[in-house]
C-alpha cells in the first residue's frame, strides 16, 4: 500500500508535547536504579542556537536516551551560562538592560533547543544570572574565604582605558585591547584570588586517574599546571654596577647543568632590579614600558620578536666569581613565572640563541650528543636542546646532563653567598592563583564590605544574596556599580559605621565551575545537598568543545576540591568521562577582493554543478561568486546555517541525524546541503518501509527466526543491534549510522515482501522484530521518527520509555568463517567454510583449493596444522 510522506512539521511538535505532558525526562533523585549523569557544556545565551550547539546537544541526547533505555536513572539537565561582558556591550549599543537582553535570548534559545526534541529535564533549568543561583555562589565564596582558599592582594593587571576593565593576557593583542583597540595600560589593582595553587600537585597527579578523558586534554592540562624540577640560584651583583641597595639576583632554572654555557641574565620589565635601573635611565624606562604594553599570553611571547636592553648591571658567575655576565631587561621574561629572572644559555635554548645572535653575545656549546666529537661540535642556527654529554664545562665535562645537574646542585647547595646557600633544589609550577575580580556590572557580586575601621568584612550569610541593582545606566564606560548612588553604600556588619560594598564582580568562569553540582538539587537552600551531589557526581559523560580543555575544566576541578574542603560534596574530580566534539564547518562564499570583499550567506546562494565543476550563484542576480575555504561557521564570514531553517525545511531528526552521521564525532563536520538532503531521504525511507508494512505487522507478534527463509532477516537485525550498541558505548555515532544504513539495506526486501502480502506468519514475525529493533536503534538519534514508527506498529507506550533490546548470541555468530591458509609460513589462499567444520573437513577443503594445489605443485604436505577458527598452516 502507498504511504504518506513523513511530515516532521506535524510529527515533531506532537511527540514533544506528549513527552512533556508525561514528564518523561524528569529525573527522580530517589529512583533506586543505577545512576548515569550526562551533561553538555551549557550555552551562553547569545541570542540564537547555532549548528555547533545542535551537534553538541544531539550527541549528549543520544547518550542520555541510550542509557535511559539500558535501564539507568539518567540525569540530563540544561541551564545557561548567562553573565558576562557581551550583555553589557549590548546594553551600551542597543539601550537595553543586560537582564532583559539575557532573558530574552534565553527564551529564544530555549524554544530552539526544545524544537530539537532533546530529552532534557527542564525542571532543573537555571541561569547563572538567576539570583537563586548566584546567592549560593556567594555562599560558596564565603565558605572558601573562611577556609583560607580566597585572598586579596595587589596585582599587576592589563587595563583597558576605554572599556575600563581588566583584560586577560589572551585579550591583549599587539599591546591593544581585543575589543576597544585601545593601548593597554599596566596597573596595580587590588584583586580577589582563589588559591588554586594549593592543589597544584594534586591537580597534576589526578590527571593520571582520568582514563576516560582524551589524552590531548590531559597533556594540555599538565602543560598548563607546568610542574618543573630545578634550582633557585643566587647571582651576586658586581660592585659598581648595582643600583643602591641591590646585591644579588635570584634565578630559577630547570637546567643548572648548562651553567657554563651562560652568557647573560634576563629579567622582567617589572622585576625590582629593572625598576631600579629604569629610575635613573629614561631609555630603560621607555623600553620597560614597551614590554609592559605587549601581550603576555603564551602565544604572544612565542611569536613576538625577542627584544632586550642592557641595564649596565653585571653579575658574577656562581661557579666562577671572576666571570661577569650582563643583565638585560627582556620582553620574553614574565614576573609571574619563577623569580622573574632567567639565565640565558644560547647553545641549549632556541629563544636564548636568537637573543644572543641579535645582541652579539657569546654562544658556548655545553651539551653534545653522546656520540659527538667535542673538538668539532658546533652550534649553528639551531640550539641543541636534547640531553647528552657535557663539554666546555670544566669539572662537569664527560658527565651526562642528569649527573651534571646533581653535581651543580650539590656544589651550590653547600657554597655560601653571604651566610646562605647559593643554590637549592626547588619544584616550581607554572600554574598561578586564579584572579576572579572583574570591573563590570553583569556578574555575581563579591559578598564583602569595606570598612575604614574594620577593613574587609564578609557579608553575613543571613544577609545574602547581595543582589545586583536593576536601576543602573550604561551611558558611559566602566562599572555602573561604582556610579550607583545608593547600592554601594551600606553599614558595616561589625561596627555599624558607613562602609562600602565591593563593586568588583566575579569572573564568569566561577559561574561555570560548579553548575554541574547545583543541577543535582537546584531547589536546595544550600549550594548542594551533599548526599545527593555525592550520589550523582562525578558526571559520567561530559561533552563540550576542545577550547575549554584548560581553563574551564581546570577551574571546575579546583572547585570540586574546594567544595570538598568546605563540606559541600565529597569527591575530587567532577567529570569521569570527557568527550570533546569537533566543530561544524562550512564553505565560504564571497564577491570582491581585499577590503572590498563581501561575504555572502549560504541561504542567499545556489550551487550548480556543470561538467563536474561546482559554481556558487547569487540567487537574487545570478552573479557567480567565489567559493572559498571551509571554515568554522561564523557571523563575520556569514557561512552560518540557522538551525531553525533546517528544522523548518527538513525537521529536527534530519538535522540531528546529519550532524551525527557525517564524520567521527571528535572531528569537524562539513555542513553540506547534499548531506542534509541525504539524511532527509533516509528518514523518509525508514518511514516508508515501516509504514507500508505496518498494517500486516500489527497482526503478528515479533519473534526472531532461528532457521528458514527469515533467518537472514533476524541475523541482520541482531548483528546491527550488537554493533550499534558497541558504537553507542564508545560514542562512535557515525559508525552506528553506517551500520543502521547496512541493516536497512538488508531488511528492505523483506519489509517489501510483508507489505505485498508475500510472507507467512513466521516470516512476518521476524520482520516485525527487525522493525522494532530498527526503531529502537534509531530512537536515540531520530526520536520523533522512532515514536511515529512505534505507534504505527501498534505498540503501547513510548519508545522514549522502552527498554533496549537484547541481541541473541546465536544470531550474531556467522555460520561461515574465512580462514587464511599459509604454506611454509607464507599466505597463499583463503578458505571459506562452515564455522563448526571439524579438523578433517578443513584439511580436505584446504587441499582442494586451486591456489594450494598450484603452490604444492604435486608435493605431499608433511603436516597440516589447523588452529580452530583462526588459521591453517601447511608444512611442505
Amino acid at each position: 500500500m502507498a504511504s504518506e510522506r513523513y511530515n516532521p512539521r506535524d510529527t515533531e511538535p506532537r511527540w514533544q508535547k506528549t513527552w512533556n505532558e508525561n514528564s518523561v525526562f524528569v529525573t527522580d533523585n530517589n529512583d533506586p536504579r543505577e545512576k548515569y549523569y550526562v551533561l553538555e557544556m551549557f550555552p551562553y545565551p547569545s541570542g540564537r542556537v547555532h549548528m555547533g550547539h545542535v551537534r553538541n546537544y544531539a550527541m549528549g541526547d543520544v547518550v542520555a536516551r541510550y542509557k535511559r533505555a539500558r535501564g539507568y536513572n539518567v540525569l540530563h539537565p540544561m541551564g545557561w551560562d548567562a553573565f558576562g561582558m557581551p550583555a553589557e556591550n549590548a546594553a551600551m549599543q542597543n539601550k537595553v538592560h543586560p537582564k532583559d537582553w539575557t532573558y530574552q535570548n534565553i527564551a529564544t534559545m530555549r524554544n530552539q533547543l526544545k524544537s530539537m526534541g532533546l530529552s532534557l529535564d527542564w525542571s532543573r533549568e537555571f541561569a547563572t544570572c538567576d539570583v537563586e543561583y548566584y546567592h549560593r555562589q556567594q555562599h560558596l565564596f564565603l565558605d572558601f574565604l573562611e577556609k583560607g582558599l580566597v585572598y586579596r592582594k595587589q596585582s599587576k593587571v592589563n587595563w583597558d582605558p576605554v572599556d575600563n576593565t581588566v583584560l586577560a593576557n589572551e585579550q591583549v593583542i599587539d599591546g591593544r585591547g581585543w575589543r576597544s583597540g585601545a593601548l593597554v595600560e599596566q596597573r596595580e589593582l587590588t584583586q580577589w584570588f582563589f588559591k588554586i595553587t594549593d592543589f597544584s600537585q594534586d591537580l597534576l597527579d589526578a590527571l593520571d586517574t582520568l582514563d576516560q578523558w582524551p589524552e590531548k586534554v590531559r597533556v594540555m592540562q599538565k602543560n598548563w599546571i607546568g610542574r618543573s624540577e630545578g634550582m633557585t640560584i643566587r647571582w651576586e651583583i658586581a660592585e659598581g654596577t648595582a643600583p643602591a641597595g641591590s646585591h644579588e639576583v635570584t634565578v630559577y632554572t630547570t637546567r643548572p647543568d648548562t651553567l657554563f654555557g651562560a652568557s647573560f641574565l634576563a629579567i622582567a620589565a617589572d622585576h625590582p632590579l629593572a625598576r631600579e635601573a629604569a629610575a635613573g635611565n629614561p631609555d630603560i624606562e621607555a623600553f620597560a614600558e614597551e614590554c609592559r604594553r605587549a601581550g603576555t599570553s603564551v602565544a604572544a611571547l612565542e611569536t613576538a620578536e625577542k627584544k632586550g636592553m642592557d641595564t649596565g648591571i653585571r653579575v658574577k658567575h656562581p661557579l666562577d666569581p671572576a666571570w661577569e655576565l650582563p643583565v638585560y631587561i627582556a620582553n620574553f621574561v614574565l614576573m609571574d613565572y619563577g623569580t622573574g629572572a632567567i639565565f640565558g644559555c644560547p647553545a641549549g635554548d632556541q629563544r636564548d640563541l636568537d637573543f644572543a645572535r641579535k645582541y652579539d653575545l657569546p654562544v658556548t656549546p655545553v651539551v653534545m650528543p653522546k656520540d659527538g666529537d667535542p673538538a668539532s661540535f658546533k652550534i649553528g642556527n639551531e640550539a641543541y636542546v636534547d640531553d647528552g654529554v657535557m663539554i666546555n664545562s670544566r669539572f662537569l665535562d664527560g658527565m651526562t646532563t642528569e649527573a651534571a645537574f646533581d653535581a651543580v646542585a650539590e656544589r651550590l647547595s653547600t657554597q655560601l653567598l653571604g651566610n646562605q646557600p647559593q643554590g637549592e633544589r626547588k619544584v616550581n609550577f607554572r600554574l598561578r592563583d586564579w584572579g576572579i575580580s572583574r570591573q563590570r556590572y553583569w556578574g555575581c557580586p563579591i559578598p564583602v564590605i569595606h570598612c575604614d575601621d574594620c577593613g574587609v568584612v564578609a557579608v553575613p550569610k543571613k544577609d545574602l544574596p547581595v543582589k545586583l541593582p536593576d536601576d543602573v545606566t550604561f551611558d558611559k564606560p566602566g562599572n555602573p556599580l561604582d556610579r550607583h548612588p545608593t547600592w554601594r553604600h551600606v553599614a558595616c556588619p561589625q561596627c555599624g559605621k558607613d562602609a562600602r560594598r565591593e563593586t568588583d564582580t566575579m569572573d564568569t568562569f566561577v559561574d561555570s565551575s560548579w553548575y554541574f553540582a547545583r543541577f543535582t538539587a537546584p531547589w536546595e537552600n544550600e549550594p548542594t545537598s551533599p548526599e545527593v551531589a555525592n550520589h550523582w557526581l562525578p558526571v559520567d559523560q561530559y561533552i563540550g568543545g576542545i577550547e575549554h580543555a584548560i581553563l574551564h575544566l581546570l577551574y571546575s576541578r579546583f572547585f570540586t576540591r574546594a567544595m570538598r574542603e568546605t563540606g559541600h560534596l565529597d569527591l575530587k574530580e567532577p567529570f569521569k568521562g570527557l568527550f570533546t566534539q569537533g566543530m561544524v564547518v562550512h564553505e565560504t562564499y564571497s564577491r570582491g577582493e581585499g577590503t572590498a570583499r563581501e561575504w555572502i550567506a549560504p541561504a542567499d546562494i545556489r550551487i550548480d554543478e556543470i561538467d563536474g565543476q561546482r559554481r556558487a550563484v547569487l540567487l537574487s542576480t545570478g552573479e557567480e561568486l567565489k567559493i572559498g575555504s571551509i571554515e568554522k561557521m561564523s557571523k563575520s564570514k556569514k557561512n552560518v546555517v540557522d538551525p531553525d531553517d533546517i528544522i523548518a525545511a527538513y525537521g529536527a531528526d534530519t538535522a540531528r541525524f546529519f550532524v551525527l552521521s557525517d564524520s567521527p564525532p571528535d572531528r569537524d563536520v562539513i555542513w553540506s546541503e547534499a548531506g542534509v538532503e541525504g539524511s532527509h531521504r533516509f528518514v523518509q525511507r525508514v518511514w516508508r518501509l515501516i509504514s507500508e508494512a505496518a498494517e500486516k505487522l500489527r497482526k503478528v507478534k515479533s519473534k526472531p527466526a532461528k532457521e528458514g527463509e527469515a533467518l537472514p532477516v533476524s541475523q541482520a537485525a541482531h548483528k546491527a543491534l550488537q554493533a550499534v550498541q558497541g558504537d553507542f558505548d564508545k560514542l562512535n555515532f557515525n559508525k552506528a549510522v553506517a551500520r543502521i544504513y547496512e541493516m536497512v539495506n538488508a531488511v528492505a526486501g523483506p519489509f517489501g515482501n510483508v507489505a505485498a502480502g508475500k510472507a507467512d506468519e513466521a516470516y512476518a514475525a521476524a520482520v516485525r522484530e527487525a522493525a522494532e529493533i530498527l526503531i529502537l536503534l534509531i530512537a536515540p538519534m531520530t526520536p520523533h521518527l522512532a515514536e511515529e514508527c512505534w505507534a504505527a506498529l501498534g505498540n503501547e507506550g513510548l519508545v522514549a520509555q522502552a527498554s533496549w533490546p537484547v541481541f541473541d548470541a546465536a544470531l550474531v555468530i556467522d555460520s561461515e568463517i574465512v580462514l587464511p591458509v599459509q604454506i611454509n609460513g607464507k599466505k597463499r589462499a583463503e578458505l571459506t567454510i562452515a564455522r563448526d567444520a571439524d579438523q578433517n573437513a578443513v584439511q580436505q577443503a584446504v587441499l582442494a583449493l586451486d591456489a594450494v594445489q598450484a603452490a604444492l605443485a604435486g608435493q605431499t604436505p608433511k603436516k597440516i596444522i589447523v588452529v580452530p577458527q583462526r588459521i591453517v598452516n601447511i608444512v611442505v
